[in-house]
């Protein structure tokens, strides 16, 4: 079977990530009963994003080359402060910076993104191959959301 260049994964990535859930991308059909599935296909390589709840929530990325798996990714996110916070809001700050840091060509490596009382910050370690991280948003200097997430490549 032909390969793929890391890098081409990666900016497969982020082109998925950007057209899905925080390009408001369509719904696709649920894969497993009560989930809520976001997917995008370009050339050999397609995306599915399938994720259960709403204001807490986990959740699993998997990348498919030729219908292959070959890269995942698993998470779980949650409000914290529920009084500070609710899920449209955080969902609206996490479209917002993660937005802007897609459009960098990148979805690992830290982030920080500052809108009035709001901080968005993104911590990992790692690459696209194997990676842990975490995302929260703080209002005030407070936490009030947080995602923990890890990932990488699927070998056979």
């Amino acid at each position: 079977m032909e390969r793929f260049s890391v890098a081409t994964l990666e900016d497969f990535i982020v082109a998925a990530k950007s057209a899905t859930y925080v390009g408001d991308g369509a719904a696709a059909p649920a894969s497993r009963p009560h989930s809520h599935d976001l997917a995008f296909t370009s050339g050999d390589f397609s995306y599915l994003d399938s994720y259960f709840g709403g204001s807490d929530f986990v959740g699993e990325e998997v990348v498919y080359h030729r219908d292959e798996p070959v890269w995942a990714m698993n998470y779980y996110g949650r409000i914290i402060l529920p009084k500070l916070i609710d899920a449209v809001g955080a969902g609206a700050i996490i479209k917002a910076a993660l937005s802007a840091m897609y459009r960098g060509g990148r979805f690992l490596g830290g982030y920080r993104w500052v809108d009035g009382d709001d901080v968005y910050l993104d911590r990992n370690e790692g690459d696209v191959a194997s990676f842990t991280g975490r995302e929260c948003i703080t209002r005030r200097g407070t936490e009030v959301y947080e995602l923990v997430y890890h990932g990488g490549l699927i070998k056979a």
